[in-house]
């Protein structure tokens, strides 16, 4: 039964890409069939894993959020007398009754437009929120933490060489299906270039962090070139090769992707990983003048890469483009005039499509806009400023404590896989702000697990 858990969970996380990023309905049966099939595995699993005593408070703590969260979701599909939705939530009543034929005001009604909706989106929250449970629960060894993160990384490095193959063809497809969309840039498995750069974003810093780690690079207690020499490559120094190597390939596919948001969360995952690698040096009093050359060194590589792949023609995109003609604005003015209508409660959770084109300001090119390209704005929509702090406050607790964790830490294997993990979900909240990535199901997964595993290696060992 724990083998069965450990190779689902690694399983699943190999899976959830492929089928197009698992946006259709059966792909999200699918991972939502795992998680359930998952969680039944670790109910008939005896002995339980031994979790971290010192991260059991932090686990205590977030049970309350969860369920408040959860209960939330149960009063957006409960059925209420239509006066209390018209008192509490004016903008859900007022919507029904301009178009809702027959609608006369009387009998129950739900708070959500659309109770359907918001039950699908909701049950996939919950194996999401399983699939963190498993990951802070079960994965409690070392080993289990490096496999997991090297088949992240095994995953990213097929998307991005999947996808450069691809882009050299005259016919490209997405694995069994005929590519029609970004014809011309790197998607790997997915249909949104954004989503695969998305993807790959979070899963870059992973690869540095368990390389890092590999190298023991934050123990600095050796000294001259030979001891350094051997240090690094103590750990196998295929591994280390093939692990940068996996960082480099997917920073390509983002490069060539042609994603300009992308491209900077890119640069700003790889300056944010370095400064705080220096900062951790700084702290604990590893001031040797070869970190600044590395670093330096490792900086110039990145962005000799960079020029070589392509990022003029992206450049050349973000100078002939006039962003602020773009639609992402009009995007974002109609969902904030959605939040002003329903403020506290929402339009309930996944029903951003069915309320979006009652704010529609100008005719748009035929296309139904399912997403508002800010996941934060949507979700905010969707769940109104309540539901919206409980999701965001679970989310940046979790980060938060993460964070205060690593801070202390003096584990340098620990110190080097957490920030790894914390670089990868600062990356994710910045990409937010302008596209779906937390509204794209295999994107989601995939923070979910990064969230509750960045927590698991923070408190790795500590003492």
């Amino acid at each position: 039964m724990r083998k069965t858990l450990e190779y689902g969970l690694l399983a699943l996380l190999l899976w959830s890409p492929l089928p197009a990023a698992s946006v259709e309905e059966w792909s999200i049966f699918v991972v939502e069939l795992a998680a359930a099939a998952l969680a039944a595995a670790y109910v008939l699993l005896e002995p339980k894993p031994a979790v971290n005593p010192r991260l059991a408070p932090v686990l205590r703590k977030m049970t309350p959020i969860a369920a408040a969260f959860f209960g939330y979701l149960g009063l957006q599909v409960l059925p209420l007398p239509a006066g209390l939705v018209r008192l509490v939530s004016p903008g859900s009543f007022e919507l029904r009754r301009l178009y809702t034929p027959g609608f006369d005001g009387t009998g129950f009604i739900s708070l959500s437009i659309a109770p359907s909706a918001t039950v699908r989106e909701g049950l996939f929250l919950a194996a999401l929120f399983i699939l963190g449970f498993l990951v802070v629960k079960t994965v409690v060894r070392g080993r289990q933490i490096r496999t997991m993160l090297a088949v992240l990384v095994a995953s990213g490095a097929f998307q991005a060489l999947y996808g450069l193959f691809e882009l050299s063809r005259e016919h490209p497809r997405i694995l069994f299906y005929e590519k029609v969309f970004s014809l011309g840039s790197v998607t790997g498995t997915f249909v949104n270039r954004n989503h695969l750069s998305g993807y790959l974003e979070m899963l870059v810093p992973l690869a540095l962090g368990l390389a890092i780690a590999r190298m023991n690079m934050l123990a600095f207690g050796v000294s001259g070139f030979r001891e350094k020499v051997l240090l690094w490559t103590s750990k196998g120094v295929l591994g280390n090769i093939l692990l940068f190597a996996a960082a480099a390939v997917m920073s390509l596919a983002v490069v060539l992707s042609n994603s300009r948001s992308g491209l900077v969360v890119l640069g700003f995952t790889v300056f944010l990983f370095l400064g705080l690698a220096v900062a951790s040096y700084s702290r604990t009093g590893y001031r040797q003048p070869w970190v600044g050359r590395s670093i330096r060194v490792t900086f110039l590589a990145v962005t000799a890469l960079a020029l070589y792949a392509g990022v003029g023609s992206t450049i050349e995109r973000f100078a002939l483009d006039d962003l602020l003609h773009e639609d992402r604005p009009l995007y974002w003015a109609n969902t904030a005039d959605i939040v002003g209508d329903f403020p506290l409660f929402g339009t309930g959770l996944g029903t951003f499509a069915a309320a979006y084109n009652a704010y529609e300001t100008r005719g748009g090119d035929g296309m139904e806009l399912r997403h508002a390209h800010n996941d934060y704005l949507e979700y905010v929509a969707e769940l109104g400023v309540l539901g919206a702090a409980l999701l965001f406050g679970a989310v940046a607790y979790l980060a938060v404590q993460a964070y205060l964790a690593w801070r202390t830490r003096r584990h340098a294997h620990a110190r080097a896989l957490a920030l790894g993990g914390l670089v990868s979900l600062a990356g994710m909240a910045v990409h937010a702000v302008t596209d779906f990535n937390l509204h794209v199901p295999a994107n989601m997964a995939l923070f979910a697990v990064v969230l509750c595993l960045t927590l698991v290696m923070a408190y790795y060992r500590k003492t």
